[in-house]
């Protein structure tokens, strides 16, 4: 009988199918199924790729397997009793004899690498210790004490703390003018109105108050004074007030508490101390 690869192709072409057919219908590649038809077997894979190559192309053409299969195979019943010379196992491949000359070459360069090898480790740690030297001489430990402690080391001298900045000088307010021949000097002009010396106004906030306050000789002095602080003010004449939270200030004129002036957040505008002096 003739081979698989004859038989495959006598099958094809009784049922009229191209190789392009059928290799569209298994997707095995056309190059293997034309090797398998005409018995190239050193083109195809493993025999176990082979085989199942032959089963697809003979389900493609629909006709069992085992005819085809048993020629490949050599199985009785097939073609021949011999399998493929492609796939016959091969003798395992003996070792070729070394030479004396070979052999002692190859433990020459054997010891060439141990001695370098050797050599690497020696130069690693020559250097590790050269490191540690050097370690050692940038970073000395601290000498010990006679009681067995080590010296601690010595502070960093202070950094002398720059030179308070001096708060700029109030400018004296300028002198009130001498009175004219004949006037009246201040405690009398003090007396006309009812005191014996010139106002002296105190105030003490509970909480934190926005006051203005306008003096004898037309200045202004106008502060948010917050909670807990004192201020004073000496005029020879009536102050003029504008409080901001009436109920956060307690005011006290020549030693006299002034009536509450209102609640919290109440604002005072134009307030004249003493009232009388209108």
């Amino acid at each position: 009988m003739s081979s698989v690869g004859a038989h495959l192709r006598e099958l094809r072409t009784q049922r009229g199918v191209s190789l392009e057919e059928i290799s569209r219908s298994t997707r095995v590649l056309t190059q293997y199924l034309l090797a398998l038809e005409t018995d190239r077997y050193e083109a195809l894979p493993a025999p176990v790729f082979t085989k199942g190559f032959i089963r697809a192309y003979c389900q493609a053409l629909g006709v069992p397997p085992d005819e085809s299969l048993a020629i490949y195979e050599g199985r009785p019943g097939g073609g021949t009793d011999v399998k493929p010379a492609a796939h016959e196992p091969r003798p395992a491949a003996q070792p070729a004899p070394v030479s004396e000359a070979a052999a002692k070459r190859r433990e020459a360069a054997e010891n060439r690498t141990r001695g370098a090898v050797l050599a690497g480790f020696v130069l690693l740690v020559v250097l590790g210790v050269a490191l540690f030297a050097v370690t050692l001489w940038l970073h000395p430990a601290p000498a010990p004490l006679e009681g067995g402690r080590a010296a601690e080391p010595q502070a960093a001298p202070p950094v002398p703390a720059p030179p308070p900045v001096e708060a700029p000088r109030p400018v004296p307010a300028p002198a009130a003018p001498a009175p004219p021949v004949g006037a009246p000097s201040v405690e009398a002009r003090a007396e006309m109105v009812g005191v014996t010396s010139p106002y002296r106004l105190i105030a003490r906030t509970s909480e934190a108050t926005w006051m203005r306050v306008r003096t004898e000789d037309g200045r202004t002095s106008e502060e948010n004074i917050p909670a807990g602080e004192t201020r004073e003010w000496v005029s020879n004449r009536p102050f003029v007030l504008t409080i901001g939270n009436a109920g956060g200030v307690a005011l006290e004129l020549n030693g006299r508490s002034v009536p509450r002036l209102g609640p919290s957040g109440a604002v005072i505008d134009r307030l004249v101390l003493p009232s009388d002096a209108r």
